[in-house]
Formats: structure tokens, sequence, C-alpha cells
């Protein structure tokens, strides 16, 4: 079974099909996307950190993840000028701004931690499950083999985002506000329209 099958990851809604054959044919444009989701992957860890500096698990946790996900910004990067392709400008993300709406304000901070903590692990396996379509769809090997990559390492984030919730929070809240986001994701998944220029 795929490291990224829905199932595994726990995601209600499939990635319409048509996203990959639109991104198949937008190859810079969503090399230029995933780029900037990378940088932006990186500062949210960091962001966290700085938010919750008293909390050890979390720190040590993310901390290595921070380098890695600059990492594979260096990795896209590379990719991108190996086939000529500028960096471009960063887009909006507009999956991700539709999540952030739903987030609770008017709770405690350390509450706040909880959905942080969820809507990373979502962008993470929604991400996972994008690269597995990329690296079964696309023509070209090299590219197929690329996302692959990124694909199992994406699947060992979104594990490790829930794996920070549970240690912080009770399990049954966890699962709950868990499938809370589950549906509020399929629910902003049916407004959007597949857009081969996006990663999300």
């Amino acid at each position: 079974m795929s490291t990224a099958d829905n199932s595994i990851l726990g995601l209600k809604m499939p990635t319409d099909p048509r996203w990959a054959d639109l991104a198949s044919i937008s190859l810079k444009e969503i090399l230029t996307d995933h780029a900037f989701c990378e940088q932006k992957a990186a500062t949210q860890c960091i962001s966290l950190i700085q938010r919750y500096s008293d909390k050890e698990e979390l720190v040590s946790a993310l901390s290595p993840i921070v380098t890695e996900e600059w990492g594979h910004f260096r990795m896209v990067w590379a990719e991108m000028k190996k086939r000529g392709f500028p960096l471009g400008r960063q887009r909006k993300d507009e999956y991700v701004n539709l999540l952030l709406l739903h987030e609770p304000k008017s709770i405690p901070d350390d509450q706040k931690l909880l959905h942080k903590l969820l809507i990373c692990a979502l962008i993470e396996a929604r991400s996972c499950e994008r690269f597995r379509l990329l690296s079964e769809q696309l023509e070209e090997e090299s590219l197929r083999n690329f996302y692959h990559k990124f694909m199992v390492s994406e699947a060992g984030h979104y594990r490790l985002f829930i794996d920070l919730a549970n240690c912080y929070f009770p399990a049954a809240l966890v699962r709950d506000a868990w499938q809370q986001w589950l549906d509020t994701e399929t629910k902003i998944l049916l407004q959007l329209t597949p857009r081969g220029d996006r990663m999300h």
C-alpha cells in the first residue's frame, strides 16, 4: 500500500484527478509554488518554536524539521535552475488561507496549539497525497523519483505533528479535533477549482 494512501493519511476526499494532468503541463509554475511551500513550512516550524519555546518536546521535534524543509527548498530550487526556470514570486495559497480562517481564535493560547499542530498535519498529509500523484503520473522518470522522495518525507511530517498533538493533549480530544479538521478540509476542497499551478 502506498505511503500516501488516503486511508493511511486519513484524508476524507481524494484530490481531483484532473489536478496531476494540469500540473504536468504547468511544470514551471508547480515547481515555483512547491519551492515557496517548502519555505513556508520551515517558517511555520520556526514560528511554533518561538511561540511555544517552553515546550521541550515540540522544540526538539521541530528543530530538525526546519533544517529539512529548508533543504527541500534548496532541492526544488536546484531542480528549477537545472531546467532554466527562475524562482518567480510567492503566490497566495488559497487552500491554506481558507484553513486558517477556521482556526479557533477566542481560546487560550495553549489550546490554540492543538489546532495549529493539526493544521500543519493536514497540510503535510495533503502535500504527501499530491506528491504521490506526481510521483505516479508525471511522464519524466527523474521527476517521478524526485517527488517520491518528497512523498515519503511529508508522510513522516504528518505523523510528527499528530504525535506532538497527542503529546500535549488527551487522545480523545485530538481524535475529535482531527475529524473536525478533515471535515472542514473536505468542504474547502469542494469550493476550490483544481489548478495546475498550485501544490494545494
